[in-house]
Order: structure tokens, then sequence, then C-alpha cells
């Protein structure tokens, strides 16, 4: 038997997942059966175009309910680490400056299940998330990124 992935994330983000399963069960599902009863309706099933989009669509649903059943039944919850509070660790949100001159940017290292980097959340699978991970306010960490290796600066971890 195969050893099933953990899915690391906050309790925000398990409840959405379980928010967004709950609206996969009960309204998307129920939509796309009404849409291929309609397309049925349509005739010849071998050429309605109608018929086959609705077919593809729910299995596109069906598959998303299984994935995300999955991640929430595999689910761990990021608890904050108060005892290191300076320290970077999944579940915090850290400020850093690129050096030597950089804007600062303030991201929240979560799981790649809730990873959503135009809210502010990387995944902790990500390149600066991995580089800055176990480090302290302060430290300065070289980062390899797809545009080239930069150099960051801890300036906050919250």
């Amino acid at each position: 038997m195969a050893i099933e992935k953990s899915y690391y994330m906050t309790q925000e983000g398990k409840e959405k997942l379980e928010e967004e399963l709950n609206f996969l069960k009960t309204d998307r599902r129920k939509e796309v059966v009404e849409r291929i009863k309609v397309a049925r309706d349509f005739g010849d099933l071998s050429e309605n175009s109608e018929y086959d989009a609705a077919k593809d669509e729910q299995a596109f649903v069906e598959s998303r309910i299984a994935q995300v059943e999955k991640m929430i039944r595999n689910a761990v919850i990021i608890e904050n680490d108060n005892e290191n509070p300076d320290i970077v660790s999944l579940g915090k949100s850290v400020t850093f400056q690129e050096l030597p001159n950089g804007e600062e940017e303030t991201y929240m290292i979560v799981g790649s299940a809730e990873a959503d980097p135009f809210e502010g959340k990387i995944s902790n699978d990500s390149p600066m998330a991995k580089s800055l991970i176990g480090l302290e306010k302060g430290a300065e960490v070289s980062v390899a990124t797809p545009g080239g290796d930069i150099q960051v600066k801890i300036v906050k971890v919250e």
C-alpha cells in the first residue's frame, strides 16, 4: 500500500477546502447532471457537442472532489511556533528585503495546498520558502530563483 502525501495547511485553509467540497458535492454536481439531461434531449449523442462538454465537465468536477477529499483526509494543520517567534517556519509571515536595496516583501509560508502568491501565501516547497525556513530575523541568505540567485535579508517574522 502506498503512503499518501501529507498536505500542510492552516486551519483556515482546511476550512476553505471543506467549503469547496461542500459546494462541489451539493451545487456543482447538480448543475452538471442537469446540463447532461438537457444535452441528452438534443438527440443523437454521437454528434452532440453539448453532451460531450457536459460529460467532460462532470469528469472534472468528480476529479476535483476526489482531490479535495484526499487533501482534507491527509491534512496536517500548521500550528504557530510560539517558542521561537523570530524563526521562520510554516504558518508564519516573513518580511524580507532583496539586497542590496530592494523593496520589502511579505509572504505567509503555507503548505502547497493553499499557496497563492497573489494573496501573499507561498508554498513551503517554493525555493524562497525552502531558503528561509529555519532562519532567524536578521539572517541573510542566497535564494536560487528561476531568474537567477538573489540575496535577501529577513526583516521581520510574525
